[in-house]
């Protein structure tokens, strides 16, 4: 655009100049001089005209690839984010006891951790809490005495999603059992095992377990 002002100033310039010439002078620089700049104008315009065309294009391509960068910069970090979320516990419970009977129903407290990535288990409560919205595998295991029965569940939200359970017996000395699910979970929802009134488990760091992970986010 300044070159343009600059060709129509001389341009001008070159008129103007031409008015203090003599009258044949005139005519002959108009008759030698204009047609050439005529043509020259008029090619220039023809480059102006495209080379402004290739600046549009280029500048839509460039925009075009920005937000395609944007985009993808954007897809990135949520996959980050996702992999850099991950989930996985696993809890024991400490004393080599039985735990039980009681009267009420009564959260199991998994007070060994064994592993607890990403914090969501509470070790002081025997609460799972799901950080995100996922699909979760769960699962609990127990080991018990014959004498008494046995019936855990596996509660979400104060809702069964699960349970095991066994009969007392006098010939058996000891139970194991356990049950294990897929779970979608909300963010926020609270799983916990539950052991039911009048029932007991035996207290194991290897046998009476209760874990579970992060399979993906839905």
């Amino acid at each position: 655009m300044n070159f343009t002002l600059w060709l129509l100033l001389s341009f001008c310039g070159l008129t103007l100049g031409q008015e203090g010439l003599p009258e044949t002078e005139v005519t002959t620089e108009t008759g030698s001089c204009f047609p050439d700049m005529c043509k020259f104008l008029k090619e220039f315009g023809a480059m102006k005209a495209k080379l402004e065309a290739v600046e549009t294009n280029l500048k839509e391509k460039s925009e075009a690839v920005e937000a395609k960068l944007k985009e993808t910069e954007s897809q990135v970090l949520v996959l980050k984010q996702k992999e850099a979320l991950k989930v996985v516990f696993s809890a024991g419970i400490l004393g080599d006891a039985a735990i039980g009977p009681f009267n009420t129903p009564t959260t199991l407290i998994y007070t060994r951790v064994i592993t607890n990535l990403g914090n969501a288990y509470n070790q002081n409560t025997g609460i799972f809490v799901a950080p995100v919205r996922g699909m979760y595998y769960l699962s609990f295991f127990y080991h018990a005495g014959g004498e008494h029965p046995v019936h855990l569940l596996l509660m979400k939200n104060n809702e069964r999603i699960l349970d095991s359970s066994d009969h007392k017996t006098l010939n058996d000395g000891a139970d194991n059992g356990g049950n294990a699910a897929f779970v979608e979970l909300q963010q926020g929802d609270q799983v916990n095992v539950q052991l039911q009134p009048n029932t007991h488990v035996w207290g194991s760091l290897y046998s009476t377990t209760f874990s579970g992970f992060l399979l993906h986010q839905v």
